[in-house]
């Protein structure tokens, strides 16, 4: 735990389409925290895989390249900012490029671990907590978060809502994606997607995005209040 009441760690994890990025950073915006989309660090060093040339198909060739790329992630909650190598990436890495490969690139152990030590420094050095949102922030990245939260919907609102986001994109096809991704990121060997023991999980299914921000902004001040 945390030393003072202010200060929180709060581990978000969940598959796409559940309103994890959404919620996350109106709920660091909310309570004055700092906020960390870890997915996107994923996606920026497959972005640089892709541009340096390296075959995402190939994990040892993208084992031997991990530790390359220099990652920059910005905390704000309202300008969540990434950088490789000094070059904004928040618009390349959302290409649906990128998106088919990223779980490629994230299955590779090498990938994981310069990943996951990035994002331990950066909620370490949260003076005021952080909320940290991810797939295995709770089970592997921070197991000691002082607040886990696993977010679920069922696979159609999910692809409902991610359709949404992508403008035009058939639901019945990013449905099927979003399955092959659940099922991709939940059976690799390292750092599986999966819920924490001690995780609260908070179905978004028939709620709406307000809802769902309210739900765990209360989580987080009775985490607090109990301390």
């Amino acid at each position: 735990m945390s030393d003072t009441v202010e200060s929180v760690i709060v581990a978000i994890d969940g598959p796409s389409g559940t309103g994890k990025s959404s919620t996350s950073k109106a709920v660091a915006a909310a309570l004055g925290l700092s906020y960390l989309d870890t997915g996107a660090q994923y996606r920026a060093i497959t972005w640089w895989m892709i541009s340096n040339g390296v075959d995402t198909q190939d994990p040892t060739a993208i084992a031997t390249a991990a530790g390359k790329p220099v990652i920059v992630s910005g905390t704000d909650p309202a300008v969540p900012t990434i950088t490789v190598d000094g070059e904004d990436a928040s618009g390349p890495i959302r290409t649906q490029d990128v998106t088919s490969k990223v779980s490629a690139v994230s299955a590779v152990p090498e990938v994981r671990a310069k990943i996951t030590e990035l994002q331990r420094s950066i909620a370490a050095a949260a003076e005021k907590g952080i909320v940290v949102e991810g797939r295995d922030i709770g089970t592997t990245v921070l197991p000691d978060a002082d607040l886990k939260i696993f977010l679920t919907a069922s696979p159609e609102s999910r692809a409902a809502r991610r359709s949404g986001e992508l403008k035009g994109s058939d639901v019945a096809a990013t449905r099927e994606a979003l399955i092959k991704r659940d099922a991709a990121d939940s059976s690799r060997k390292t750092s599986p997607l999966a819920k924490a023991d001690d995780a609260v999980e908070v179905d978004t299914t028939d709620l709406t995005l307000q809802q769902v921000i309210e739900c765990v902004v209360t989580l987080v001040e009775e985490k607090r209040a109990a301390r």
